[in-house]
């Protein structure tokens, strides 16, 4: 219990650090010292023909989606970088290969002239097919470059009509690029296959699925998605992790993303000097339908293989996101010329994909690793993985052999007065 809250009270002290903004060492993550990139934030907006539908508050949902832009626009940051692209906008016929292209920028990426961008708004209508794999990719390329808060909100009201480009699908190819491009989706009036389809576009990129009924949900919605976009936040590097610990990339303090497929064992090496202390936390989403009771373990081993200490968690398919941490205290060394440690950071899991759900990419990984100081006490350094543990170990092994010897004493004692009588 005692390693337990310490896992949990280091794995939060670092979650903590990487919210403050907490400076890392140099090199650790993307170039946190160096002046950030402006926020960029795409709206997506579907403009088919269902979007003529009267079910928002007695209007249609393309006036409602209007008066949210209209309002979102206005209270945009100065900062932020804004752009519009529509889906379905431009083609009316019934040519699906042709109207499964219909994605245009509506308004480009950039600093916003309200005027111009509301005068862009106001003059669409409702037309065509719902293209929203194609209108993803092309977002993407809109928002390429720099390495600010990268952000697509897609606001739609039914399902892509141009299957087999599955939307999802695109969503994970996005993410497994490593760019720390966030999709949200928010579904107008959604049926359950829709909800679906955009609940799993927003966990491809760790973004955010909200159904909406009503104009000022749209508009309280959106303008909340915007104004995120402006706040600060740390850049994941994207990291490759290796079959084995020898060939495992080494890390510096910082925040990582990887892709790990179903039960694959991914490593990587941290140099740990003595006297300092390594806390690590991996979370692992389960961006796709996986079948239930799983697993996350977070392993601290030698080059060698022996263990260190570990942190484990498992989940029984009520959540989308598993995490666990651990931490490694070195001791202090009377050499001063002592080298560091390497330690090998060791993410498994037990997911296991449902029938018919494709294994790649792997799913998303995002591990926090942090070097400090290590505690002023000695007591408090790991012990082969048991930390203070090795108090309550020798207390149980104590008792248990003053209770022997106890028993045993009063066993023959019972055997001479049975035999004296």
């Amino acid at each position: 219990m005692i390693t337990r809250q310490r896992l949990a009270a280091g794995v939060c002290a670092l979650l903590a650090a990487l919210t403050a903004g907490i400076a890392f060492p140099t090199g650790a993550v993307a170039d946190e010292t160096a002046e950030q990139a402006a926020p960029k934030v795409e709206l997506v907006l579907d403009v088919s023909g269902s979007m003529r539908a009267r079910d928002m508050d007695g209007g249609s949902r393309m006036s409602a989606a209007k008066q949210a832009f209209n309002e979102v626009l206005d209270a945009t940051p100065e900062e932020v970088q804004l752009g519009i692209r529509t889906l379905g906008a431009n083609y009316r016929g019934n040519d699906r290969k042709t109207g499964c292209k219909d994605t245009a920028q509506l308004y480009p990426v950039g600093t916003l002239d309200r005027t111009e961008a509301k005068t862009a708004v106001a003059t669409l209508t409702p037309t065509g097919w719902t293209p929203i794999g194609p209108a993803l990719l092309k977002a993407a390329d809109d928002l390429d470059g720099g390495n600010g808060t990268r952000r697509i909100v897609l606001i739609s009201d039914g399902e892509d009509t141009c299957q087999p480009l599955d939307p999802c699908e695109v969503a994970r190819e996005i993410a497994a690029k490593g760019i720390g491009l966030t999709i949200d989706t928010l579904g107008l009036v959604p049926d359950a296959k829709t909800r679906d389809q955009l609940s799993c576009i927003a966990d491809a990129t760790g973004g955010t699925y909200t159904s909406v009924q009503h104009k000022e949900e749209l508009t309280d919605r959106v303008g909340q998605l915007v104004e995120r976009a402006a706040d600060p936040v740390v850049t994941p590097v994207a990291v490759e992790g290796a079959t084995a610990c020898t060939s495992a990339p080494t890390l510096k303090s910082g925040l990582y993303t990887d892709r790990e497929e179903f039960g694959q064992h991914r490593y990587y090496r941290v140099d740990v000097k003595p006297g300092q202390e390594l806390r690590s936390s991996v979370s692992v989403a389960a961006d796709r339908e996986v079948n239930p009771d799983y697993g996350v373990l977070l392993r601290a081993v030698t080059v060698h293989g022996r263990e260190i200490v570990r942190g484990e968690a498992a989940g029984n398919g009520r959540t989308d996101v598993i995490s666990t941490g651990l931490r490694y205290p070195k001791a202090e060394s009377d050499d001063e010329n002592a080298p560091a440690e390497t330690v090998c950071l060791q993410v498994s899991n037990s997911f296991s994909a449902a029938s018919g759900v494709k294994t790649t990419p792997g799913m998303p990984v995002e591990l926090t690793v942090d070097v400090v100081d290590g505690p002023d006490q000695a007591s408090d350094v790991a012990s082969f993985g048991l930390g203070r543990g090795w108090w309550l170990l020798g207390a149980l092994v104590l008792t248990g052999f003053l209770a022997g010897v106890l028993w045993g004493w009063v066993s023959r004692l019972r055997i001479a007065v049975w035999r004296t009588n």
